[in-house]
């Protein structure tokens, strides 16, 4: 596929996901956190990558912080974990009553091989049902379908700027500025911009028990 500048849309590449380097203190944390999580729910390697789908040697890489794993990826292995992506990139459980959190201090997920990134806005996060999460999709991208979510789990999308294309199975829905979308997230579904300028939507994920 082309890009936006006279193209078709730019999709991820699974095999050349692989193939991402990211020796940086983001991922050494992002693959900390994946042998933490993974060591508490005393899994091995072999046994994650049968669980989510990612290469034993894919996760190992990623565990030792050499690959920045895409958001795909990424969501495959917090599956595999049965733990949420936001756990997963870093959105640590917030207390009290009022729980501020400043722009700078977010934790943000950046794709190696898209640009697409993934910020975490809710200053309550881990455990709560509700999250609020930002997404950049720069021009001429897709993030391909990624992996339902488990029964029960609902996203309300509204676009800011640019022009999103929200894809399922069999089906597209097309928003501009301002516009929005419900649906429950236990199908597969992925973000495409395919316009030469760069879209970015808040997301609303909710959990019932």
């Amino acid at each position: 596929m082309t890009t936006a500048k006279g193209s078709k849309v730019k999709k991820r590449s699974r095999n050349a996901s692989e193939e991402e380097d990211g020796s940086d203190d983001l991922s050494l944390a992002l693959g900390a956190r994946v042998r933490k999580l993974r060591d508490a729910a005393g899994m091995t390697l072999e046994q994650l990558s049968q669980q989510s789908g990612v290469s034993r040697a894919m996760l190992s890489k990623v565990e030792r912080g050499e690959k920045s794993p895409t958001v795909g990826i990424a969501t495959r292995i917090a599956r595999g974990l049965q733990t949420s992506l936001t756990e997963l990139l870093g959105g640590n459980a917030s207390e009290g009553a009022i729980v501020l959190m400043r722009k700078t201090a977010r934790p943000v997920f950046r794709d190696p091989e898209t640009g697409f990134e993934r910020h975490i806005v809710s200053p309550a996060t881990g455990g709560t049902r509700v999250e609020l999460i930002y997404h950049y999709l720069p021009a001429g991208i897709s993030t391909g379908l990624l992996p339902a979510y488990p029964p029960g789990t609902e996203k309300q999308i509204v676009v800011t700027i640019g022009n999103l294309v929200v894809e399922f199975k069999g089906s597209k829905e097309h928003l501009g500025p301002g516009d929005s979308l419900f649906f429950q997230a236990n199908v597969e579904h992925g973000f495409a911009n395919p316009t030469a300028e760069p879209c970015g939507y808040f997301m609303v994920i909710s959990r019932h028990a």
